[in-house]
């Protein structure tokens, strides 16, 4: 999600706002549909304005309730994930989520209209949120660009934790974490740290997957009240005592 497309993050923030809110996930739906119809009209390079011009208002209509919920959720989630972030690594560096539109300075739907003879030429939509983009940083600057192996792996850690909080708070069930192999690329200290995390009130049933033992039972003996470890030799399963 870090170091790949723009698409990966805007999943990303897709999936956490349509997990807790149906209207969004309507929108985003209906927004996807119109751009499958436009990207069509102009691959058959019609001519129909009217056409053209009922497609853009369903974009622009239904591209502005996505643009502004993906703006609230970036401004509420982002303090969360910092502090996350923060607790996990140890240290006062500061990380953060800039969610970038092209509706933050002009209205969709005209814009549609005057790239309309552009789109024609290159074949699909130039313009709407499916190309807005979520800038992922570490001290100011790009993560993808000055973050360490380790430094971006406690990144998404980061991520998936405040993604937890964020739905647990909204949601009417507490989901159930997944953190596989996580502890790569990781010291002793940060592995500790997310133990420690997911070991208090308020997160439910946790499945840690990883493939070395040699830290991680004691931490876990240490600071987890209720636990299980298996091990997964040639796709036998077996439990095995701490």
């Amino acid at each position: 999600m870090i170091r790949g497309g723009s698409d990966e993050r805007r999943r990303f923030l897709d999936l956490i706002i349509s997990q807790q809110d149906k209207p969004y996930l309507h929108a985003l739906i209906q927004y996807n549909k119109a751009l499958l119809q436009r990207n069509t009209l102009l691959k058959d390079q019609s001519m129909d304005a009217s056409l053209y011009e009922v497609l853009e208002m369903q974009l622009g209509m239904y591209g502005q309730i996505v643009y502004e919920k993906r703006k609230k959720l970036v401004e509420d989630f982002t303090p969360i994930f910092n502090e996350y972030y923060q607790t996990i690594c140890g240290s006062a560096e500061e990380v953060g989520l800039h969610y970038i539109s092209q509706l933050e300075e002009t209205e969709l739907a005209g814009k549609l209209a005057m790239s309309r003879e552009r789109d024609r030429i290159l074949g699909y939509t130039s313009s709407g949120i499916h190309k807005d983009e979520l800038e992922m940083t570490l001290g100011g600057y790009l993560i993808r660009r000055v973050g360490s192996q380790g430094q971006n792996k406690t990144y998404l850690i980061a991520l998936k934790l405040a993604q937890f909080a964020f739905l647990n708070k909204r949601g009417q069930t507490t989901p159930i974490l997944l953190l596989d192999d996580i502890f790569d690329k990781l010291d002793a200290s940060r592995v500790e740290q997310i133990i420690k995390l997911v070991s208090e009130n308020g997160f439910g049933q946790i499945f840690i997957t990883d493939t070395n033992r040699l830290h991680i039972d004691e931490i876990i003996k240490q600071h987890a009240s209720s636990f299980k470890i298996f091990v997964v030799d040639e796709g036998v399963i077996k439990e095995v005592g701490v």
